[in-house]
């Protein structure tokens, strides 16, 4: 069955056959939170976005091949409630950017920073700084070498407009950076895996910019 990315809370997970990584989504918890689960074809090595809640249903979707690391998106509580226990039992190493790093309940082994690359066995993902949801938030992208670009968002782009921010400064901070980093160099083909609900594309949302910025939050 081919990917769809529309996920359930209780339900099956959704897996997304490329030719160099897989990706897994699954939807957890009760805030509908997202958790991806990318693993390389070649190595066997797995990287997990977000151990957000339901750290048995997220053990059971690693499996017995093992974690190498976890990337926190952000430091928001509901994106990191399963973090001390996956990263207990598989001994997995702790990704996150070091203005948010301080939140989480564990240390953070390998900060990171806007253009970091983390390795995912042969494959990496690229760091963007997306500042204004929470300083240290971050996406990751995935520029697929036989395909387009993949981009988990956190809670910094859903469909529909940016995530939610607490003043009209860090508004403009967040639309700034997804507008420079996000609609200003990737194509309209990248698929954006959301921290939660269902997936879209930049090329779905980018005739809404100006309405964004307009509307403000």
């Amino acid at each position: 069955m081919s990917y769809s990315g529309d996920t359930k809370v209780g339900g099956p997970a959704d897996l997304r056959q490329l030719p160099h990584l897989t990706i897994t989504k699954l939807a957890v918890g009760p805030m509908d939170n997202n958790a991806y689960l990318l693993r390389c074809r070649a190595t066997g090595e797995a990287l997990l976005i977000d151990a957000a809640a339901e750290p048995d249903r997220i053990l059971e979707l690693i499996g017995e091949d093992g974690l190498a690391r976890v990337v926190t998106t952000h430091r928001h509580q509901d994106h990191w409630q399963a973090l001390a226990e996956i990263v207990g039992e598989t001994g997995a190493r702790t990704v996150a950017h070091p203005e948010d790093g301080e939140e989480l309940p564990v240390s953070v082994d390998e900060p990171v920073v806007h253009g970091s690359r983390i390795p995912v066995g042969d494959s990496h993902l690229t760091v963007i700084h997306l500042r204004g949801h929470t300083p240290g938030s971050i996406a990751l992208r995935y520029d697929d070498p036989e395909g387009h670009t993949h981009l988990f968002t956190g809670d910094s782009l859903f469909p529909g407009g940016v995530g939610r921010t607490w003043s009209d400064e860090d508004f403009r901070t967040l639309l700034g950076d997804v507008e420079e980093r996000v609609f200003g160099v990737l194509a309209d083909s990248t698929w954006v895996y959301p921290g939660h609900g269902r997936d879209t594309t930049l090329g779905a949302e980018r005739p809404s910019l100006a309405e964004w910025r307009e509307r403000g939050w």
